[in-house]
């Protein structure tokens, strides 16, 4: 199996999660203006999956075609509601929305990760996982922010179920490193087909 890949993100929840599973990693980010290539791919009606794939993929390109020879792999996770992207907050008021939206409602989290190598995706894989969140009054929302602080809540999005966020459902249906951010599992088996 390859133990080794460099990761095209600063997440240190995906980079906790490869280690956690035998897979040393070099963090090198891809900056890429995700919110610039959300908009332009919702102009043309792409759905929040196909959101989620391309931008992977473009995390994954951007730094293969600089670092030749070596695996590369680019992650990104996005909120579904009912067929609507919901993307991370920049504000606090923007979490307050988002988490009004929500409330008592079903969504899917959508996890997809690509491998490239030398500029060129060589491998994706996607995996969607469903959350119910129980119906909270404005207080236990406003309570529920009050403790996560900002830095947090604009890497990792408006819950983060390793953490305080698990208490905000009543269901979560799917893998939890998947809802973390990396689905690991479709990732190790790839690599065991690796010689």
């Amino acid at each position: 199996m390859i133990k080794n890949v460099i990761l095209a993100s600063k997440s240190g929840i995906r980079k906790k999660i490869l280690e956690n599973n035998g897979i040393k990693c070099e963090v090198i980010p891809a900056k890429i203006n995700e919110e610039q290539i959300k908009e332009s791919l919702l102009e043309t009606n792409a759905t929040p999956e196909l959101i989620s794939k391309n931008l992977a993929e473009l995390k994954a390109k951007k730094i293969s075609e600089k670092k030749h020879g070596e695996l590369v792999l680019g992650a990104d996770s996005v909120i579904d509601l009912n067929g609507k992207l919901i993307s991370k907050p920049t504000n606090r008021e923007e979490a307050i929305k988002i988490l009004r939206k929500l409330n008592g409602q079903k969504h899917q989290l959508i996890s997809s990760v690509c491998i490239s190598k030398n500029g060129s995706m060589i491998w994706n894989s996607t995996d969607t996982s469903t959350l119910t969140m129980k119906q909270l009054s404005p207080d236990e929302i406003k309570s529920y922010l009050a403790k996560i602080r900002d830095k947090e809540l604009y890497a990792y999005g408006v819950y983060q179920i390793e953490a305080e966020g698990r208490s905000l459902f009543s269901k979560i249906e799917g893998d939890e490193d998947s809802i973390m951010g990396l689905p690991v599992k479709q990732i190790k088996e790839y690599f065991n087909t690796i010689k």
